[in-house]
């Protein structure tokens, strides 16, 4: 698959905030670098529509960018030049398989980072797995909503559940999820590829979900159908300025907040059903 880059000439914080808006857009990979952020999407979904959508996210604050087509084969130099591990405290480790081991921790997940990855979501990823650790995970029943390499869902693994269903809306994400499960060994993880339809029915103990703003509004409903009383959601890829807006979406759909984590620009939330 054919990507185009397009390059925001920008501050940090400014490209915390287009990750957020650029997501709910068709870029499925975001990398922040020293001068702002690289965001990644595929040709085909590279419309006049899309292209006009961020000249009016340009309105909001100052950036500018120039867009670069970038052929397949060229993709796994890009993460190979890029990708750097992310480690939680002792708990926990993500890193590629040409990384050098991480000393010192509970838990190590290794990954093949392909288009699925997007290093620009470090801090949701991070907060995602500390709040993990204080959960109990042991013969429970998880579903990874939006399991993009599967991270979480191995995780989850890791820390003794009984079965995982990882879905994903894109092709590379289910494969990705697929392989990383083989490389850590993993066997209890289901990757599914599709909308949440295709899971809607079924129940479980735990919902991971690091998406974002938009499409955890738009699931609230659905995901409380999901699970039991006291079931536990636990969401990120939320901005602070929208955590009111969660929150009160939240409370809408039968949820008690019980935990946030903040990280910089970003926030997660520990989420039982009422």
């Amino acid at each position: 698959m054919d990507y185009f880059k397009f390059e925001f000439q920008t501050t940090s914080q400014n490209a915390e905030m287009l990750i957020a808006l650029l997501g709910e857009l068709p870029f499925d990979v975001f990398e922040e670098t020293d001068t702002g952020l690289d965001a990644f999407i595929p040709t085909e979904k590279c419309t006049e529509t899309v292209e006009n959508e961020v000249l009016q996210i340009k309105n909001l604050f100052d950036f500018s960018y120039q867009k670069v087509f970038i052929k397949y084969q060229n993709w796994n130099a890009v993460w190979e030049s890029n990708f750097q591990p992310i480690v939680v405290r002792d708990f926990c480790g993500i890193r590629a398989d040409f990384h050098d081991p991480i000393p010192n921790i509970q838990h190590e997940i290794i990954i093949n980072p392909q288009m699925a990855f997007g290093t620009g979501h470090h801090e949701t990823t991070w907060m995602m797995m500390d709040m993990m650790q204080n959960i109990d995970f042991v013969d429970k029943n998880v579903f990874d909503y939006g399991c993009g390499t599967g991270i979480l869902a191995i995780l989850a693994s890791q820390l003794g559940a009984k079965k995982i269903d990882a879905l994903d809306i894109e092709l590379p994400s289910y494969e990705n999820t697929l392989e990383n499960s083989r490389i850590n060994n993993i066997q209890n993880v289901n990757s599914i590829h599709g909308t949440l339809e295709k899971t809607k029915d079924f129940e479980y103990d735990l919902i991971l979900a690091n998406i974002n703003r938009h499409v955890i509004l738009d699931s609230f409903s659905t995901l409380n159908n999901m699970l039991p009383l006291q079931g536990i959601l636990l969401i990120s890829g939320i901005l602070k300025s929208d955590e009111n807006l969660v929150l009160e979406a939240a409370q809408q759909n039968g949820f008690h907040n019980e935990k946030i984590n903040r990280k910089n620009n970003w926030i997660c939330i520990q989420l039982t059903k009422k």
